[in-house]
């Protein structure tokens, strides 16, 4: 379905943000946005996990978010988080909270994938051009660099490292002074070093700033006269000056010059050291301003499934292509699956089941590369730990789970509810893996599956049992498993004789 008005709610570690836009022939136009500066990073406890405080700002700034969007559809608004959630060891906690506050699902995302839906938000908000470009945006928790060329991102990474956190490390009760910003530079430099190499040797002919603090940062010099030239934007002059400004001042609140937002003061001075950081180690001079980053991606991204024109099936694809999955097996199991999953669901499966279920069978082999024994959980720990573009860290871990699941027993599935549609989607799997062990092309026969009130039911013709006793053996091995774990598993001859 496609939307006229569309939402992205970014959960970043400084700022949440929510974005509205209209869709006008494949363009987003921006309708109406919001900004709550939580600082969820700045809760992070010693040990990782957030605090009550800052729980408490998200949930409300979510709450503000959510009267905005009511009356838009599920599938119009996408909510991504960031850092400050990925490291957060009390995550999974927090989050069905926020979910409720908002009304809408959460997904944290991985560190390349934010930096694939920065690129994208950013290239749309730019003139077009033929040459690549080099986008950094430094948000509150991390840091990210993405070379690319039109709309398409070349080279991604994530360094965990942001204007809150170093803010948090080096400027703990907000003085700076040469010695501690210089250190906060250096801890920058070491991380952006490991990563140079690569960038520089693909190079770029134009860099650019994405997110609040880089235009904070361009405003300042801007507004302020220390660019060269009355040059726009970040430049290596008006960054030293700026430095030096800020140890002059002893403290950005100190800093009495025009263009800092009061919300952004608190953090400028780890924003600033990582800047320079990136000046220093990229060896740049001059970086201009996007106005389009994380939200503008996923708004765009969004706009992508409608068109289908999905980023998650181009990943599959070329997972399958990786690790060399026998096609011609994956679209055997792939139908039969589906085909059992439209009888379970009388016909209308759920769009979202349809997806994960076909993209389970066209990864179910990939393990098979690493080594034919336990295929499965070489292909399960793949996917859970896979930089995944297109694919929240809950959708991987759920195709995982899959994977994992396809064959062997189900106890290592015990934490999954009884009532989760995910079992649906396993029994479909597992179904057409083992009726397709034989790896041919030779017919099925009529087979027919129907739900029971604690598990599912098979019937097939009696005389293809009977020729073919290594699959019946194996059915009965099935039914044996699941009952291991509670779950009803019959199979039945035409002539409804049970035979398990």
């Amino acid at each position: 379905m496609i939307y006229e008005t569309v939402a992205a709610v970014d959960l970043g570690s400084n700022s949440f943000r929510l974005q509205v836009g209209r869709v006008v022939d494949d363009q987003i136009y921006p309708l109406d946005s919001l900004k709550e500066p939580v600082r969820l990073a700045s809760g992070l406890t010693a040990d990782k996990r957030l605090d009550e405080a800052s729980q408490k700002r998200a949930i409300e700034a979510l709450r503000r978010f959510g009267e905005r969007l009511g009356g838009l559809d599920r599938g119009a608004v996408r909510a991504v988080a960031t850092n400050a959630l990925r490291v957060a060891k009390n995550a999974a906690e927090f989050l069905p909270l926020a979910e409720e506050a908002l009304g809408f699902p959460i997904e944290i995302i991985a560190g390349r994938e934010e930096a694939r839906l920065i690129y994208i938000g950013a290239s749309h908000s730019l003139p077009m051009a033929t040459h690549k470009r080099l986008v950094v945006d430094i948000g509150g928790g991390s840091t990210e660099f993405i070379i690319g060329k039109r709309h398409e991102p070349q080279l991604m990474e994530s360094l965990y490292m942001g204007c809150v956190s170093y803010t948090l490390r080096f400027f703990p009760d907000r003085r700076i002074d040469r010695k501690r910003l210089r250190e906060a530079q250096i801890a920058a430099a070491k991380e952006i070093e490991l990563i140079a190499h690569d960038y520089q040797r693909l190079g770029w002919k134009e860099a650019v700033g994405s997110s609040g603090t880089a235009r904070a940062i361009a405003d300042v010099l801007e507004l302020n006269g220390l660019n060269p030239n009355g040059e726009i934007g970040i430049t290596r002059v008006g960054l030293d000056k700026l430095c030096a400004l800020l140890i002059k001042a002893g403290s950005a609140e100190a800093l009495d010059l025009p263009g800092v937002k009061s919300d952004r003061l608190p953090v400028l001075p780890g924003g600033v050291a990582i800047m320079s950081a990136i000046f220093e180690e990229l060896d740049l001079e001059r970086m201009t301003y996007s106005d389009g980053a994380l939200r503008q991606g996923v708004l765009y991204d969004l706009l992508g499934r409608f068109h289908h024109h999905d980023m998650r099936d181009s990943t599959v694809a070329q997972f399958r292509r990786r690790y060399q999955v026998e096609a011609d097996q994956v679209d055997r199991v792939e139908a039969t699956a589906l085909s059992a999953l439209t009888q379970l669901a009388e016909g209308a499966p759920l769009p979202q089941d349809i997806q994960f279920l076909s993209w389970a069978t066209r990864l179910h082999e990939i393990g098979i590369s690493v080594a034919h024994n336990a295929y499965h959980k070489h292909g399960a720990y793949i996917l859970t730990y896979a930089d995944m573009p297109g694919f929240s860290k809950k959708d991987q871990a759920r195709l995982a789970m899959l994977v994992l699941g396809h064959r062997g027993k189900l106890d290592k599935l015990a934490s999954l509810p009884p009532t989760d549609s995910s079992w649906r989607l396993i029994f479909c799997l597992r179904l057409a893996v083992l009726l397709h062990r034989t790896r041919d092309d030779r017919a099925l026969p009529a087979w027919r599956v129907t739900t029971l009130p604690n598990g599912y039911q098979l019937e097939l013709p009696h005389d293809w049992l009977n020729a073919n006793t290594w699959t019946a053996a194996a059915l009965v091995e099935e039914a044996a498993i699941w009952k291991l774990i509670g779950h009803d598993y019959i199979v039945k001859s035409k002539a409804a004789r049970r035979v398990s």
